[in-house]
């Protein structure tokens, strides 16, 4: 291949890669602006422009002729719901591509590193202690501390004489999940018949979410992903390997650690918010990665778009096209199970 067609085929590249984001920006407001219309309560869409723009401007007077109630289902439920889908499916995709790459391991996410075990336990020990002991533990606070925490073991534990290993890190990250569960498990036990409150938050949610939720997650998810993009070509060849990345001068052991404590900081605020919600961070990489390669400069940013529209149309349809709301954990895993089955049965037959 010459010279002129390598610089054809980046330009198509990069065109290409335009092309989807454009796309996918464009679907995502589609989407969300779908999202805020839907809904057992009939309210038109010029009423929620008035609510929304009154809001933002702080001029009541346009929509003084609503009914407060509606008012409320808008600005206090909807919206905030609708904005912590897009922030957390925008999360666990970009943690889940970061993650994939720094472990060199296709199937790698956050379970895999016991991040998202961490935040469960935290938010698991703090609804135990609301319940039976009657305090006012933050949920979100706890989760978040759980997986922070989680992380620092992990990596504690991986370190062997002062660097860390993908694969060290991949066996760390078992050991301290199945310890995680099992913890998990022995407080699920303890709480009896309020067993539900674990249970409900487990499987995975956005109902009842609110303004403090999206603003305590927005912009932490936002500044990782920037700073994942920012070292995004550094990410590509440390997943070429150890090896390749200290002969090109790149110091693989640190930069490994910046990339898992983005990586942890998003999950940990997404599974904070949300609870354990499956399979995004898993399927969105490998998705665009069939469309538009492995390049993290370019597929960490389609990520967060994929992420946040697919994950908003999965809570949009289980609250608004059923008798009764399925948990948007429940509804991701079911169908992300099967997708993801049929994408690896394809990936085979090709390599084969």
């Amino acid at each position: 291949m010459n010279s002129n067609s390598l610089v054809i085929l980046v330009r198509n590249k990069h065109l290409k890669a335009k092309i989807s984001g454009l796309i996918l920006a464009l679907m995502l407001a589609f989407v969300t602006v779908l999202s805020v219309n839907l809904g057992w309560a009939n309210i038109g869409t010029r009423d929620i422009l008035c609510i929304i723009a009154g809001k933002f401007t702080g001029s009541s007077d346009l929509y003084s002729h609503l009914n407060p109630a509606q008012v409320s289902i808008v600005w206090d439920i909807r919206l905030p719901r609708i904005l912590c889908a897009v922030v957390v499916g925008w999360g666990l995709a970009v943690s889940g591509a970061v993650f994939q790459a720094i472990l060199m391991n296709p199937l790698a996410d956050s379970y895999t590193m016991g991040v998202s075990t961490g935040a469960a336990f935290g938010a698991s020990a703090a609804i135990f202690m609301n319940v039976f002991y009657l305090s006012s533990m933050p949920i979100i606070l706890f989760a978040f501390a759980g997986a922070l925490l989680t992380l620092a073991v992990v990596i504690s534990i991986s370190r062997t004489g002062g660097y860390v290993s993908a694969a060290n890190l991949v066996i760390a990250g078992i050991i301290v999940s199945c310890i995680l569960s099992a913890a998990i498990s022995l407080i699920k036990s303890m709480s009896g018949e309020q067993v539900s409150a674990i249970v409900s938050w487990l499987i995975g949610s956005l109902a009842a979410r609110s303004w403090e939720h999206f603003l305590f997650g927005f912009p932490l998810v936002i500044t990782c992903t920037l700073l994942c993009c920012y070292y995004a070509e550094d990410l590509n060849i440390l997943s070429l390997g150890d090896q390749e990345a200290r002969n090109l001068g790149i110091d693989g052991s640190r930069l490994r650690i910046v990339f898992l404590v983005c990586g942890a900081l998003i999950t940990a605020v997404c599974v904070s918010i949300s609870g354990i919600i499956g399979f995004v961070g898993l399927v969105v990489p490998h998705l665009l990665r069939l469309l538009v390669g492995s390049d993290n400069r370019i597929l960490i940013p389609l990520c967060a778009l994929t992420g946040g529209v697919l994950l908003l149309s999965a809570d949009t349809f289980a609250r608004s096209f059923m008798n009764v709301e399925i948990p948007v954990g429940v509804l991701t895993t079911l169908l992300g199970g099967p997708f993801f089955f049929y994408i690896f049965r394809k990936r085979n037959k090709y390599i084969q």
